[in-house]
């Protein structure tokens, strides 16, 4: 089901010395973990938490798919706000839009933007399962009213 109209999250992140390589950028791998990061409090911000979700509706979310862009490096200190919008759900598997945008006062410029391709599995099983109901009434509440 497409969700062209849902809505953004977006999440602030500090750029700290540990995100810095020998170059004083943000690594480049580590965009990925401002992403995921983005990803999980998105669901907590709809109620749900991914150990909740293990335990209560047997379910866990892998990376099937990732594709990134890199445009600008980040810096020690620089202001960021990372963003993740759902722009596909079906059956087991949730298509997210991310960004990185570097905030300056007056001016915002994208960084890094991905397509992250998320699967619903089984913990135990590792096999798709689809996304718990409850979670899909959540998104349906909270992000928007098109899917």
């Amino acid at each position: 089901m497409s969700t062209e109209n849902a809505a953004e999250f977006r999440w602030p992140v500090r750029v700290y010395y540990e995100d810095t390589d020998a170059a004083g950028l943000v690594y480049y791998a580590n965009y990925l973990k401002f992403f995921e990061r983005c990803r999980t409090e998105w669901l907590r911000s709809i109620g749900y938490e991914q150990r909740a979700i293990g335990h209560d509706e047997q379910a866990a979310f892998v990376v099937a798919k990732l594709q990134v862009d890199y445009i600008r490096p980040a810096r020690l200190d620089d202001a960021l706000t990372i963003t993740a919008t759902v722009t596909e759900q079906k059956g087991a598997t949730l298509l997210f839009a991310q960004r990185a945008v570097c905030v300056a006062p007056d001016v915002e410029h994208l960084l890094a933007s991905a397509q992250v391709k998320i699967v619903c599995i089984h913990p135990q099983s590792l096999k798709p399962r689809p996304l718990p109901r409850g979670l899909l009434e959540a998104m349906r509440d909270t992000l928007s009213d098109t899917y």
